[in-house]
């Protein structure tokens, strides 16, 4: 099984900075980890992909983020960041990260509040 524990979130004002973390703790047997990625959900809209990083290191962002923010992942600890820079009212959300197996399974966290003030 796998577990995903979500950390970093908070209140910042408006150009502000936030790293986000997302830990992920596995028992048992799993295939290969293909992809991990950040989603995030504003209040009334639905669930959007912010970023995501597959095993070869390959990143994508939404559109709103690219150049703000930067997807990353630390192997050894099992662990994907999301440092978020430049923040804006608009990214106001629940962040949470998702991992895709080998065997094409999703695994989600249960998210953390972000909220940037004007």
């Amino acid at each position: 099984q796998v577990q995903l524990v979500e950390s970093g979130g908070g209140l910042v004002q408006a150009g502000g900075s936030l790293r986000l973390s997302c830990a992920a703790s596995i028992s048992g047997r799993i295939f290969s980890i293909l992809s991990m990625a950040w989603y995030r959900q504003a209040p009334g809209k639905q669930r959007e992909l912010v970023a995501a990083i597959t095993s070869g290191d390959s990143t994508n962002y939404a559109d709103s983020v690219k150049g703000r923010f930067t997807i990353s992942r630390d192997n050894a600890k099992n662990t994907v960041y999301l440092r978020m820079n430049t923040l804006k009212p608009e990214d106001t959300a629940v962040y949470s990260c998702k991992m895709t197996t080998g065997s094409f399974r999703d695994f989600w966290g249960q998210g953390t509040q972000v909220t940037v003030s004007s």
